[in-house]
C-alpha cells in the first residue's frame, strides 16, 4: 500500500466558459500531458480550498474570486490511499505565476473552450485521471444549470 498525502485539483472556468489547463512532462509515462492545475496536500493542516488557491496562483497565475467543490474520490485504491478534491473555480483574475519545480518552470497553460477539452477527453489528447474526472463533473454540472 502507498500512502499519500492528498491532492487537490481545480478546473479554472472563465466567464466564456473556457477553462485553463497546464501541459507538463510527467516522468513516469515519459510523456508531457494535459491537466488541470493541481497539487499535493504537502501543508500540514492546509485546507483544501487554500491548496486549490495556492496551486491555481502557482501553475496557471489566477486567482478565484469563487471555489466550489466538484467531487472527492480516490485515484487508484488497489494500492494507494490517495484522495484527490476537486473544485471549480470562478470569477478569475490574473496574478503572478509562481512555478516552484523543473516540471512547473516548463509547463504550457493554454485557455480552450470547455467543448474542445471535452474533445480532448474523447480523442485521447487528455489522459489524466483527475482532469477527465474533473472535466466531466463541470460539464455536468453546467448543463443540470441549463
Amino acid at each position: 500500500v502507498v500512502h499519500h498525502p492528498g491532492a487537490v485539483g481545480v478546473v479554472p472556468v472563465h466567464e466564456d466558459g473556457s477553462v485553463t489547463l497546464v501541459r507538463q512532462y510527467r516522468a513516469p509515462v515519459d510523456a508531457d500531458l494535459w491537466e488541470v492545475p493541481a497539487g499535493l496536500r504537502d501543508v500540514d493542516g492546509e485546507p483544501t480550498a487554500a491548496t486549490a488557491e495556492r496551486e491555481l496562483a502557482e501553475e496557471a497565475g489566477l486567482r478565484a474570486e469563487r471555489l466550489d467543490h466538484l467531487v472527492t474520490f480516490h485515484n487508484s485504491p488497489g494500492f494507494s490511499d490517495e484522495e484527490l478534491v476537486v473544485y471549480e473555480a470562478t470569477g478569475l483574475t490574473e496574478v503572478p505565476d509562481d512555478r516552484q519545480g523543473i516540471e512547473e518552470q516548463h509547463m504550457l497553460v493554454a485557455r480552450v473552450p470547455l467543448s474542445e477539452a471535452l474533445a480532448m477527453v474523447d480523442d485521447g489528447r487528455i489522459t489524466d485521471a483527475k482532469t477527465v474526472i474533473a472535466l466531466l463533473a463541470v460539464a455536468r454540472r453546467r448543463m443540470s444549470r441549463g
